[in-house]
C-alpha cells in the first residue's frame, strides 16, 4: 500500500505509483472516497488520469474536478484486484462507481454434505454451517463452464437434478434421458456417490492439476490436427479451469499485509522504557480534528506487535466543542479505562499517546481523575519521532531501531483511523447539508426527513410516495424533494 506522508498533489502520487497489479482510491477534499479502481499496471493508469483534460471523457472531467487525495493497494494478480476493487466499492459506495453497487457478493460454489447425495450449487452468500463451500469467484461465467464439466469428469449432481431413494437404498440419480447419457453409473450408494464428490471438492481446492495439463494437451493436439472449432472450445474450457482454480487471497475485510515478527522490537522497547516485562498488548490514542470541529479520537489495540483491528474503537468529544486536544485526550482515555475498570478486564501493558508532553500530561491526568493506576505511558512526538515519558524526560532513538519503527507503526495507525473517522463525520455531514440548499424546505422538514429515513442515501431511494409518509410533507413537496435529489445526482 501506498504510505507517503508527505504532501503530495495527486498527480506526483501518480508518479510514484509502482508497475504492479492493485486497487486505487481517488478521495475529495474532505477525504471521501469518490472512485474505486483496478489495474493490470498502477502506474500506466493512474497516469492515465493526468493527461490533458481535451482527451478526458466528460465522465472522468467531472470526476477529477473533485479529486483531491490518492491511494493504492498492491496485489499479486488481476484477480486479487478484482476481488480487493469490489470489497473496497461496497465498503465506501463512492458516488463515481457503477459497478457493485448493490449488495451482492461474488459466487462461491456450496456443497450441501449434510444431504445423503450432496449437490454443488453457485450462491452468494454462505447460510450454512453444515454446507461446504469454495470461492469466492471473480469470474461467474468461468465457475458455470467448469461446474457443467465437472458434471461430466466426476459424475456429480447440479441443482437441476432430484435424485430419488430406491427400496434397496441405493439412490437413482436422474429418472430421465440424461441417465442414459453420463459416463457413470446412476444408480449408487452413498458412499460410492460420496467418492465422486471428494475427487470434485480436491478439483475446487486446486489440487486436480491433471485435468487441466490433458485438456490442454488435447488442445494442442486439435490444433496440430487443424480442428480449430474443437481447439478453440477446449481453449475456453481450459481457461475456465485455470479461473476456477486459480489461488487468490479472499479480501473480506482489510487488505492482508505480510505478518511479521515483532518480538525483536519488542525486546527492544522493554529495554529502552524500563518495562518490567515486554508489551505485549499496546493501544494508542489519535486526537483529528479540522479548525476545532468535528473533534474525534481514535484508539488502536496491538498484540504481540500486530494489528488488533476488533479492539479498535472510535471516540466522539462529548465534554467540550472546540479545539483543545489536551481536554479530548483526558476524556477519551478517561471513558476507555474507567470502563475496561467498571467491567473488570486487564489495562494494556503500554499507553502510546499521539503527541508531546503536553497530551501526556492530559492522559495521566485521566487517570488520576478516576483514581486509577496506569499502566506505561508514553508519547510520541512527531516532529523528531521524540519519546516522551510522563515526568518530562526525552528519548529520541537511531531511526532504524526495530523498536521505534513498532512505535511509529502504531501511532501512524492510530493517526489514520482517527482520520478516517474524521473523514467519515464531514463527509456525512457535507451530505447531509445538501438538504439545507434546499427552497422551501426548513430545518424542521429536513430534520423529520433524516430522522425517518435515517441518512441522505436512503432519502434518495425512497420514492415520493415514501418521501410523503413523513409528517408534515405534502404529495407536492414530497414530489419536489424526490426531483431535487434527482438533480443532484
Amino acid at each position: 500500500m501506498q504510505t507517503d506522508r508527505e504532501e503530495l498533489s495527486p498527480k506526483a502520487k501518480a508518479r510514484r505509483a509502482p508497475h504492479t497489479p492493485g486497487v486505487y482510491l481517488m478521495k475529495d477534499v474532505a477525504g471521501g472516497v469518490v472512485y474505486v479502481g483496478k489495474a493490470k499496471d498502477l502506474k500506466k493508469r493512474l497516469a492515465s488520469y493526468f493527461m490533458p483534460r481535451m482527451r478526458m471523457t466528460p465522465k472522468v472531467a467531472a470526476m477529477m474536478d473533485t479529486v483531491q487525495d490518492l491511494e493504492w493497494h498492491e496485489v499479486r494478480s488481476e484477480t486479487e484486484a478484482l476481488l480487493l476493487e469490489g470489497k473496497l466499492i461496497k465498503r465506501w459506495r463512492p458516488k463515481w462507481n457503477i459497478l457493485f453497487r448493490d449488495d451482492k457478493q461474488f459466487p462461491q460454489v456450496r456443497v450441501d454434505l449434510a444431504d445423503p447425495i450432496p449437490k454443488f450449487r453457485i450462491v452468494r452468500a454462505r447460510t450454512s454451517d453444515s454446507c461446504r463451500y469454495f470461492g469466492p469467484f471473480p469470474h461467474q461465467q468461468a465457475v458455470r463452464r467448469a461446474l457443467t464439466e465437472m458434471k461430466k469428469k466426476f459424475g456429480i449432481l447440479l441443482t437441476d437434478s432430484s435424485p430419488a431413494l430406491l427400496p434397496d437404498g441405493r439412490w437413482k440419480l436422474y429418472d430421465d434421458a440424461r441417465a442414459e447419457i453420463q459416463k457413470f453409473a446412476n444408480e449408487v450408494t452413498v458412499q460410492e456417490y460420496g467418492a465422486r464428490v471428494t475427487a470434485a471438492c480436491a478439483f475446487l481446492d486446486g489440487k486436480a492439476v491433471a485435468w487441466a495439463e490433458q485438456v490442454e494437451a488435447d488442445m494442442r493436439e486439435a490444433a496440430a490436427a487443424r480442428d480449430y472449432e474443437k481447439a478453440a472450445s477446449l481453449r475456453d474450457l481450459l481457461d475456465a479451469l485455470k479461473r476456477t482454480t486459480e489461488k487468490s487471497r479472499r479480501f473480506l475485510r482489510d487488505n492482508p499485509l505480510p505478518r511479521r515478527d515483532e518480538s525483536e522490537a519488542l525486546a527492544s522497547l522493554t529495554a529502552v522504557l524500563n518495562l518490567t516485562r515486554a508489551p505485549a498488548t499496546a493501544e494508542c490514542f489519535d486526537i483529528s480534528h479540522i479548525s476545532g470541529t468535528l473533534a474525534v479520537a481514535s484508539m488502536v489495540r496491538f498484540v504481540d506487535g500486530r494489528a488488533d483491528k476488533a479492539g479498535y474503537r472510535r471516540f466522539k468529544i462529548k465534554s467540550f466543542e472546540g479545539n483543545d486536544d489536551f481536554r479530548a485526550m483526558q476524556e477519551v482515555v478517561g471513558r476507555r479505562y474507567t470502563r475496561l475498570h467498571e467491567e473488570h478486564r486487564a489495562f494494556p501493558e503500554l499507553v502510546i499517546i499521539d503527541g508531546g508532553l503536553g497530551q501526556v500530561g492530559a492522559a495521566l491526568a485521566a487517570f488520576k481523575e478516576h483514581d486509577l493506576v496506569p499502566p506505561p505511558l508514553i508519547g510520541l512526538a512527531k516532529r523528531e519521532e521524540t519519546i516522551v515519558f510522563p515526568d518530562g524526560r526525552e528519548l529520541k532513538l537511531p531511526r532504524h531501531d526495530v523498536g521505534l519503527a513498532l512505535l511509529m507503526r502504531i501511532r501512524d495507525e492510530a493517526h489514520r483511523f482517527a482520520n478516517d473517522f474524521n473523514a467519515e463525520l464531514r463527509s456525512r455531514k457535507l451530505r447531509e447539508s445538501l438538504l439545507d440548499e434546499m427552497p422551501g424546505l426548513g430545518p424542521k422538514r429536513k430534520d423529520a426527513l433524516l430522522e425517518h429515513f435515517g441518512s441522505i442515501q436512503k432519502l434518495r431511494k425512497a420514492t415520493a410516495a415514501e418521501i410523503a409518509e413523513v409528517a408534515g410533507l405534502s404529495d407536492k413537496l414530497a414530489g419536489e424533494v424526490k426531483a431535487y435529489l434527482e438533480a443532484r445526482g
